[in-house]
């Protein structure tokens, strides 16, 4: 039982924080910047959005806690976790945009967070034994809040 907590809060943790917040928070300068420039600044500013958001992420689990205190061991494994996972978040519904038509692309990367955002609430569910219909409402509702400020900003 004491390696399956250690590998949920060394490994399960960080990688899930991470993807979280890599899902989330490039959503909305992604969608916003394809309603505004289209398709090739999408892919620019996801790209720098997904990379800037994964060295912040694996800093903040780095420096936040070194394990001495809370027992969950060296920060350095921990800090890349993050970061990688932030990174695979922001760049996955990113990719769409390499497609030069934005609607087509817009259509694709929706479909792509919607699959981003299934696939958190089915590890919350494994690892965090939470309800999947509870986890799916808090992250699409999250998803969808800071979708719709990209859009909103988008189109203002």
């Amino acid at each position: 039982m004491a390696g399956e907590r250690e590998r949920l809060l060394q490994v399960i943790q960080p990688a899930l924080n991470g993807l979280i917040d890599g899902t989330i928070s490039t959503l909305a300068p992604i969608f916003a910047t394809a309603y505004i420039a289209g398709s090739r600044a999408a892919l620019l500013v996801g790209l720098a959005a997904a990379l800037g958001a994964a060295i912040s992420m694996g800093m903040s689990e780095g420096l936040s806690d070194d394990g001495t205190l809370t027992g969950r061991e060296s920060s350095l494994p921990r800090g890349f976790i993050t970061g990688l996972a932030t990174f695979l978040g922001g760049a996955a519904h990113t990719l769409p945009f390499l497609i030069g038509d934005v609607d087509q692309a817009l259509r694709l990367a929706y479909a792509v967070v919607a699959c981003e955002l299934v696939l958190i609430a089915f590890v919350r569910k494994r690892f965090l034994r939470v309800s999947l219909t509870g986890s799916l409402v808090q992250v699409t509702v999250g998803g969808l809040v800071v979708v719709a400020v990209g859009v909103a900003v988008g189109h203002g």
